[in-house]
């Protein structure tokens, strides 16, 4: 019998590695993204104090469009890189979530930075 990898389980894996070496503080909070089939998800977290400062996601109803490809992450990656520099925040840590640098998520940082965001 052919045992099928648990893709969840390593991501989740390579997610808890990631997040022993990075973590946000109230000067550079960490930009954590979460990827669905369906929609994409990004948060700026202080780990310090424990809560969420920016928000964004495709599920919101001002957003407009398919919420699972790489134009709908590049928006929402342009959405809270505004919001954030209306907060007063402008370096983050980006935390790819244990996913790959690629795809959706590379587009995410790339509409945060052309936002600017630095990181």
């Amino acid at each position: 019998m052919i045992k099928r990898p648990d893709t969840r389980g390593q991501r989740i894996k390579r997610h808890n590695r990631v997040r022993g070496k990075i973590s946000g503080t109230a000067e550079r909070p960490r930009l954590s993204v979460f990827r669905s089939k369906a929609n994409i998800y990004a948060q700026i977290i202080d780990d310090v104090a424990g809560t969420t400062l920016v928000s964004a996601s495709t599920v919101e109803k001002a957003f407009e469009g398919i919420g699972s490809n790489c134009e709908a992450a590049k928006k929402i990656g342009a959405v809270i890189a505004e919001r954030a520099l209306q907060k007063g925040i402008e370096e983050v840590v980006f935390d790819r979530g244990g996913y790959i640098y690629h795809g959706r998520v590379k587009a995410l940082a790339e509409g945060a930075r052309e936002g600017g965001l630095k990181f």
